[in-house]
């Protein structure tokens, strides 16, 4: 290991290539939300069918988490900036054929190709930050600009989007990325080195299919189960995922050139790093997807607006991942992560006070303290994994970290629903004299819009207090989760040695571009 003060320390030219990097992450994180604006438009052209509409909606993501694992190896393989630029040019691609799709099936594949592309943006962005950035501190400071471009094109999103639909057809939100992908082609060449591993071993394509099998089925089996509970269907594709993720896991520790070098979990710092990371993410899609709909259907928000109001959530996750690198220069990692735990668990006890009578004063601030608790707990842990890792695997390292974080965002959003769901029907089931309204708020609406004002009135009043005590309960399970979550990092954490924070002696096992010095 070398001394934090022997590491080569950035000079500008890596510094404006993190700013390239950015460019990407931020389109990334756009693309999950602006086709939800396009939906209305979208379904009166194409007039996709219900599952349709899901697949649109979901297919996405769904790539992206399956493809995420062996993206990242396969980066490791043939170059980080390689594969980066090579997946821009397939976003770009696949972004003008879903502008210009015909049909709803032609959307979905298009949708489908975007998240191929998209797969490889946050590894590679990610390992490449691993890399350029060896000093401890300035990687913080890259990992926090990091996590800040995925929070921006997050607040750009709803705004690009509204402004587009209000002037243009519903495909023109798809063509707003490419402008993005034409910059990262015309200055990745000249700002990125490239990294790779010199002696990586065949692609092993079983590993690569357990990978997208495995995920695919467990992500899509945690969905349905969100949407329609624990049946058959459910059950089978969260038994196959679960079954093709463990034969992956045994296969990894049987080659000699695996695509997860298994030994990082012998790491307390790494495991403990990983594991805060998904539970953060459980926690935080869990309840925002419970505030989203008590937005909308609580407050009565119009989606443009409901969008408008997540911007300050947003912009506080920014300032906070921009802030956290100052703070850990002052106090252990370990320390900073557990403070943002709290103060994370503050922030959901302001959302858990919301009631059904609420503005939208508390639900903003409840989400800004929030944010600004959950931004140094995003940077650092993402930090302690690619820091764990040998550089020559930083690209696997990365897109572990970032499959963690996706699957923990599905169980989130799945368990703390269905807790919610519960306590809703729970709720419902105390007031008497109501007719029949379904098993959620939005068919409650739906219900109320058929019945004699008073009855109506009376409906929507119960269902909207019902869903209040159930974000109530939801917000109290994250907040909880969060405080356990600040024990386990002063527990494992604090005793993370700054060597696990550092790269491997000299930067060994990393083929520089030609051209550059190592």
């Amino acid at each position: 290991m070398h001394a934090a003060a022997d590491l080569p320390r950035a000079t500008r030219r890596e510094w404006m290539g993190l700013a390239v990097l950015a460019l990407p992450c931020a389109l990334y994180s756009m693309d999950l939300t602006v086709l939800n604006l396009a939906v209305p438009a979208l379904s009166a052209q194409l007039r996709p069918g219900s599952v349709q509409l899901l697949w649109i909606l979901d297919v996405y993501g769904f790539v992206i988490a399956g493809t995420l694992i062996p993206m990242g190896a396969l980066g490791d393989r043939i170059g980080r900036r390689r594969l980066l630029l090579v997946g821009a040019a397939a976003f770009g691609v696949a972004s003008i054929a879903a502008a210009f799709a015909t049909s709803a099936a032609m959307l979905i594949a298009a949708r489908a190709g975007l998240g191929l592309a998209g797969a490889t943006l946050a590894p590679s962005t990610l390992s490449l930050i691993r890399n350029m950035f060896q000093d401890p501190a300035q990687r913080t400071v890259a990992v926090g600009a990091w996590i800040a471009s995925f929070s921006a094109g997050t607040a750009i999103g709803p705004l690009v989007g509204g402004v587009l639909l209000e002037r243009f057809w519903w495909g023109s939100v798809f063509l707003a990325g490419v402008p993005v992908m034409l910059v990262l082609l015309a200055l990745g060449p000249f700002l990125l080195p490239e990294f790779r591993d010199p002696h990586p071993g065949p692609l092993d394509w079983t590993s690569a299919a357990l990978s997208l099998l495995g995920i695919f089925a467990a992500v899509y089996g945690i969905k349905r189960f969100a949407g329609a509970g624990l049946g058959w269907p459910p059950a089978l594709f969260l038994a196959a995922g679960a079954g093709a993720i463990a034969i992956f896991v045994r296969r990894q520790s049987r080659l000699p050139h695996p695509f997860v070098d298994l030994r990082l979990f012998r790491a307390p710092s790494f495991s403990a790093a990983f594991a805060i990371y998904g539970l953060a993410a459980f926690a935080a899609l869990g309840v925002f997807v419970c505030t989203a709909q008590y937005a909308q259907w609580v407050l009565g928000l119009s989606p443009l607006r409901a969008g408008l109001c997540t911007v300050p959530f947003a912009l506080a996750l920014i300032a906070g991942s921009l802030l956290t690198p100052a703070a850990a220069r002052r106090f252990r990692p370990a320390s900073v992560i557990a403070s943002g735990f709290v103060v994370a668990a503050a922030g959901f006890v302001l959302l858990g006070r919301l009631e059904a009578d609420s503005g939208v004063g508390l639900l903003i601030a409840g989400d800004v303290v929030n944010a600004l608790g959950l931004a140094p707990v995003f940077t650092l842990a993402t930090d302690l994994i690619i820091g764990s890792a040998p550089p020559e695997r930083a690209g696997a390292a990365a897109a572990l970290s970032e499959t963690g974080s996706e699957l923990g965002g599905a169980l989130g959003i799945a368990v703390l629903g269905s807790i919610g769901g519960l306590v809703y029907r729970g709720a419902m089931a105390q007031v008497g004299g109501l007719p029949a309204a379904g098993d959620t708020l939005g068919s409650a609406l739906q219900a109320a819009q058929g019945l004699p004002g008073p009855a109506g009135a009376a409906l929507i009043d119960a269902a909207r207090g019902a869903f209040a005590s159930s974000l109530r309960v939801v917000c109290g399970v994250a907040a909880a989760l969060a405080v356990g979550l600040s024990l386990v990092a002063l527990l494992y954490l604090e005793r993370e040695s700054d060597g696990a924070r550092q790269p491997c002696e000299g930067g060994a096992g990393v083929v520089p571009a030609e051209g550059e010095s190592p």
